[in-house]
């Protein structure tokens, strides 16, 4: 009997938690949305997929001046946890875009979107990892910053990433132009 209760308790308070974090992590996503819209950052833009769910966003990514991403519109979703800013979003391109660290599926692989911590293959540092002092902008910044500078070693996407280092102006070159083409076409439907 008294492990039950015991037990009651501990789901109570554990409850009682994750309620709190759900509403700190949504009042400071409603915080950084307001933000964006007061001062949007150049490169991208920001908003929600449904406005009564402030964990999903819809950004779009504009490919960067001087890369072979420039004229694109990329779309993408960031999808927040609800313990958010402990732990980071997770973000998926919507359009296709052909890059060493997007994977075929559109999962974007930064370090600043790994979970906290030290990294299990030692590739990368704890600091360079999320932490939660990240916000929607400093995600956006470094995806735009992954878009003009890819990290070929350490590839979601190994077929981009081998073009890349072998054929950047050829094959790999002739695929993303065929991505930002698509993009230019999708973002007006």
């Amino acid at each position: 009997m008294r492990q039950e209760m015991s037990l009651t308790v501990k789901n109570t308070n554990r409850r009682r938690k994750e309620k709190k974090m759900t509403e700190q992590s949504s009042l400071l996503l409603r915080k950084q949305l307001a933000e964006l819209n007061k001062n949007p950052v150049e490169g991208f833009s920001a908003g929600l997929v449904d406005d009564d769910d402030i964990y999903q966003w819809e950004v779009v990514v504009i490919g960067p001046q001087d890369t072979l991403f420039e004229g694109g519109f990329f779309k993408a979703t960031l999808t927040f946890p609800r313990d958010y800013p402990l732990r980071p979003p997770k973000m998926k391109f919507i359009t296709e875009l052909w890059h060493p660290n997007v994977a075929k599926n559109g999962d974007v692989c930064i370090s600043i979107l790994h979970e906290p911590g030290e990294d299990k293959y030692g590739y990368e540092k704890p600091e360079e990892r999320w932490l939660p002092i990240h916000t929607v902008e400093t995600i956006m910044i470094s995806v735009i910053s992954m878009l003009a500078d890819p990290n070929g070693d350490s590839p979601a996407n190994v077929d981009a990433a081998k073009e890349w280092r072998e054929d950047p102006t050829g094959i790999f070159k002739k695929k993303v132009a065929r991505c930002v083409r698509r993009s230019q076409e999708m973002a007006f439907d």
